[in-house]
């Protein structure tokens, strides 16, 4: 399959509940579920809404959590109890099953704004160890007109302490007025999301939200921006891998995704306990009435070319 280069809009999704806030998605997109590992791209906010997430399963995947403005509470099933501020990075890897919760604390007059992301874990680490790293010092590599906060993977000679499980780059990029040329692996695909402003990437514009894919084969990407503005870069190498998703679970079948379901219902030790809930949980929706299948690319159901 030929891949080109693409832009992509986001599309508000509501999250009800108790958190009851809306979203804007970019990943995953129909016909485009990866850009390299990365197979969830949420950014929230700005909102007044506070974060009231009680807890919930994962399964297959990294949670990424990165703040812009407001303070979260996570705690999990494995005894973690952080507060996350801006500029600080949670990263949950649920392995065979863990569970979270996140909720807004400090200043709730401060609006939530933030993004969080999924990245797929390879089969060989589908039935791992769940870990959770709070890292509140990251790499930061510089350029012209460009600052980088390594979120994970590297940006030049940056390099994040958040664990990996495949090639792969996670960075806030910072942009000043003017044009700036931000250094890219060639072997990677790459995306670049419109936090917030507009910016013509490669000579395309993006405007607030939007994101920007790019195929393999640059070495660098040329990026202009009428006014400071704040983008997100993630890429890797192009992951290969069948993946069913459902609700907050990531596996290979159908059957994965049900017996994961059926375990959290039934408050299985798979998925551990979150303390200070008093027992609260938030339940799995229904199975689909059909088979869950793959998300493959399909170049068909893409955008059309630039």
């Amino acid at each position: 399959m030929t891949l080109r280069d693409l832009s992509l809009d986001a599309r508000e999704v509501p999250l009800g509940g108790l958190r009851g806030v809306t979203v804007h998605r970019t990943l995953p997109h129909r016909g485009l579920p990866t850009v390299g590992p990365w197979c969830f791209v949420d950014h929230f906010g700005p909102t007044a809404d506070p974060m009231a997430v009680l807890p919930h399963p994962h399964t297959g995947l990294q949670t990424v959590t990165w703040p812009l403005a407001g303070e979260i509470r996570h705690r999990d099933s494995l005894g973690s109890d952080v507060v996350l501020r801006p500029g600080e990075l949670n990263l949950m890897t649920s392995g065979r099953g863990v569970s979270h919760s996140e909720f807004s604390v400090g200043d709730l007059s401060v609006p939530m704004h933030g993004l969080q992301l999924w990245v797929a874990l390879p089969s060989s680490q589908l039935s791992g160890e769940a870990g959770f790293e709070h890292h509140p010092d990251l790499p930061r590599a510089e350029g012209r007109n460009w600052s980088a906060t390594v979120l994970m993977g590297e940006v030049e000679d940056a390099v994040s302490p958040a664990t990996t499980y495949s090639p792969m780059v996670g960075a806030e990029l910072r942009i000043v007025a003017g044009a700036a040329t931000i250094p890219l692996r060639p072997d990677f695909e790459h995306a670049i999301l419109a936090v917030d402003g507009e910016a013509l990437v490669a000579g395309t514009e993006i405007i607030h939200r939007q994101m920007r894919y790019l195929a393999p084969g640059r070495t660098e990407v040329q990026i202009h921006t009428p006014a400071a503005t704040t983008l997100l870069l993630i890429g890797g190498v192009p992951f290969e891998e069948d993946l069913v998703m459902w609700w907050n679970f990531i596996g290979r079948s159908h059957e994965d995704i049900v017996d994961a379901r059926s375990q959290w219902e039934a408050a299985s030790a798979r998925f551990g306990e979150v303390a200070g809930h008093d027992g609260q949980r938030i339940p799995a929706p229904p199975m689909p009435e059909v088979t869950l299948r793959p998300r493959r690319r399909t170049i068909d159901r893409l955008p059309a070319p630039d």
